[in-house]
């Protein structure tokens, strides 16, 4: 299953290359681990995850393993806004990688993820125009 993974990901990124492998793998990952989280909140076995409980479960999982490094991991591999991921979502939809509601729609990635906000606002240094009063050296 793994290599067959692999395949189709090289295969997707052949004819689309905005993307790195690694984004593919990424997405696979955050997919399992949102799927996991609204499980244990659900009390139907309704698996499907909607296109904004997927974006607040990618960025969840992307500060859990990158930390301050979540932007530029994630920019480094083509992933620089939230429709970037509904577009591997749905390379992967198309490659049955995964799969997509009737109701799926790329559009449902176009609002709900501000990198900006999300990845580098919690970790940007504070404003060195703070007033600090400086040590007194006598």
């Amino acid at each position: 299953m793994k290599d067959n993974f692999h395949e189709t990901v090289f295969k997707i990124t052949r004819s689309d290359s905005r993307y790195a492998p690694d984004a593919y793998s990424f997405v696979s990952e955050a997919v399992t681990y949102t799927a996991k989280n609204l499980m244990r909140h659900r009390n139907s076995e309704n698996r499907h995850i909607s296109g904004q409980e997927m974006l607040k479960g990618f960025a969840e999982y992307a500060l859990q393993q990158y930390g301050p490094m979540a932007a530029t991991v994630l920019r480094n591999w083509g992933l620089n806004n939230a429709r970037d991921v509904g577009c591997v979502v749905f390379n992967m939809v198309n490659e049955k990688l995964l799969r997509a509601s009737k109701n799926d729609s790329l559009d449902d990635f176009n609002e709900g993820l501000d990198f900006t906000e999300v990845f580098e606002r919690p970790f940007a240094a504070r404003d060195c125009a703070q007033k600090l009063t400086p040590p007194i050296i006598a």
